[in-house]
């Protein structure tokens, strides 16, 4: 396994120079389901990257992606690899930062590892359950097991703004809500400690990597209902804390 780390965190910090390379050309920038909802020719070309490496390394393995017809699976039997090639596109056209490269690995339905580049700052978290969680080449302590009243929750800004499962009354409770519109970087937060907790509506590649990790502090997460996640489209999602989950819960009113 620490051979297919450093394959995979090569493949990344290739990527990352890719991205960086991509400022100095023009961006095309393509709409998908709406205005805000963006695609770049750079997400196209790391996600081939990604996969051409992956299915030359593993050609047994099934990919799930967001882009090109990879964004759905039957089954997560197998060997699977779950990849957004920029989580926070829209961040990545107009800012230039705040977003991640985000690749994980799964087996036979379980996380084994994940990996969150954020590219800009150069930090690249990874990690599982067999290894702990890492920033680049420092471990991580396990964050301290707050209360949502003891510290910052991230949340979907449209969540909030149209108070979808009670987001303005957990927002209340909490010490303050931020918005930062990359689902990596929100759980980079959590894994750092300085956030208790992430609301959002994802799919698989957003949260895949992220809850790998989270599984390496037992941490939880789960939908917004309390059902295990689907690894199939999206659904609104809660992690943080066990504390921070339990009142969410109670809130909630689900199990």
């Amino acid at each position: 396994m620490s051979e297919q780390i450093q394959e995979i965190k090569g493949w990344l910090y290739e990527a990352g120079e890719k991205i960086k390379a991509s400022f100095r050309e023009e961006l095309k920038v393509d709409q998908k389901s709406n205005r805000t909802d963006l695609v770049t020719n750079m997400d196209r070309d790391i996600q081939k990257f990604l996969i051409e490496n992956i299915q030359s390394t593993y050609p047994k393995a099934r990919i799930l992606a967001e882009e090109s017809g990879y964004n759905t699976l039957d089954t997560m039997e197998g060997t699977v690899f779950v990849i957004d090639p920029i989580d926070g596109t829209l961040n990545f056209v107009l800012e230039k930062e705040n977003f991640c490269i985000m690749l994980a690995v799964y087996e036979e339905g379980q996380s084994k590892l994940g990996f969150i580049y954020n590219v800009m700052q150069e930090e690249l978290y990874w990690g599982g359950r067999e290894f702990g969680v890492y920033c680049n080449e420092k471990k991580l302590t396990k964050p301290e097991n707050k209360l949502l009243s003891e510290g910052l929750i991230g949340m979907n800004a449209h969540m909030y703004l149209h108070n979808q499962y009670e987001a303005q009354k957990i927002g209340e409770v909490s010490m303050g809500v931020r918005m930062s519109g990359c689902a990596g970087i929100e759980l980079i937060a959590i894994l750092k400690g300085t956030r208790i907790g992430y609301l959002s509506n994802l799919s698989p590649w957003d949260y895949a990597a992220g809850c790998a990790m989270l599984d390496a502090f037992d941490f939880p997460y789960s939908g917004l209902t309390g059902k295990p996640l689907h690894f199939n489209g999206r659904e609104h999602f809660v992690a943080g804390t066990p504390k921070m989950v339990e009142e969410v819960s109670k809130i909630l009113q689900f199990p």
